[in-house]
Order: structure tokens, then sequence, then C-alpha cells
């Protein structure tokens, strides 16, 4: 069995923040008022942004998709993720990163949930703004064949 990827979560208002926009963790521990550990199962899906500041503004705004690993797996290792995990997509920069947030927001808009899509939209995602270009939208139609190729779904 493959340990799980453990991810810090942390808040200080206005000036540190580490939390999850989309993921399913399987449990959530509370270490102080401040602090949290959320567990995810290997091949879960989550976004996790870190975003800093102090009185001249903005330090850094980061967004990261991750994918938790199996133990078998070669992993990347990210800041407040333990052990790491498969980096889907990684960006900073404000500007970037609401990018990402819309495309976030166009897949749910659709009523898929982000943790659920396929993984490879989100490698497109950071290939295609790391190239200065928009990202295609994701649809039902990709949806419907990447759940064909995984075998979660039966042709008819």
């Amino acid at each position: 069995m493959s340990a799980p990827t453990e991810v810090e979560l942390y808040f200080v208002k206005g000036k540190i923040e580490r939390w999850l926009r989309f993921g399913k963790p399987i449990s959530e521990q509370t270490l102080d008022r401040r602090r949290r550990v959320a567990t995810f199962a290997p091949g879960a899906i989550f976004a996790f942004i870190r975003w800093a500041s102090n009185a001249h503004g903005t330090l850094v705004s980061r967004i990261d998709i991750l994918r938790a690993c199996n133990d078998d797996e070669p992993c990347s290792t990210v800041p407040g993720v333990k052990p790491g995990a498969e980096i889907l997509l990684r960006t900073v920069g404000w500007e970037k990163v609401q990018r990402v947030l819309r495309a976030i927001d166009a897949v749910e808009a659709l009523g898929f949930l982000p943790h659920e899509v396929c993984p490879d939209h989100w490698r497109h995602v950071h290939n295609r703004l790391a190239a200065g270009l928009p990202p295609r939208a994701y649809s039902r139609e990709r949806h419907r064949a990447w759940l064909l190729r995984a075998g979660l779904e039966r042709r008819p």
C-alpha cells in the first residue's frame, strides 16, 4: 500500500496563505488555529495555492495542480507537500494564476469537478500558458473520451 500525500495548509491573514482550490482529501487534521494538514490518496488530483505578501505588496502568487503519487512512481518536491507529487501544472505570478483559476471555473461551469477531469487537460493548460497562448476549453466530448480511455465508462 502506498503512503498518502500530505499537504500543509497555512493561513496568516494578509501575510501568508497556503490553501486548496480543489481536491478531495481523505482526511484533514488541524494542528493549530493557523495550520492544517490535508491528506490525499495516491492518484488524487488537487490544486495547491501559495500566496505571500508584506507591507509593500504581494511577494509571490503561485498555483500548482498536482497528482499524489504511488510509492513506486517518481515525484517532484513541492514546498508544503510531503513526500512530493507529480506536477501537472505550475505557474507563478498573479496574472497567470488568475488565468488558471478561470480555467478551473470553466471546467466547473460544465458541471465537472476539477479533480475528476482528465489530468492531460491540466498539462495542456500549463503548456499553453507557458507558450503565452490561450488554452483550449475542456468539453463534454473530451471528458467522455478520457473516461473511455481510462476504462471508467462503457461504450454504447
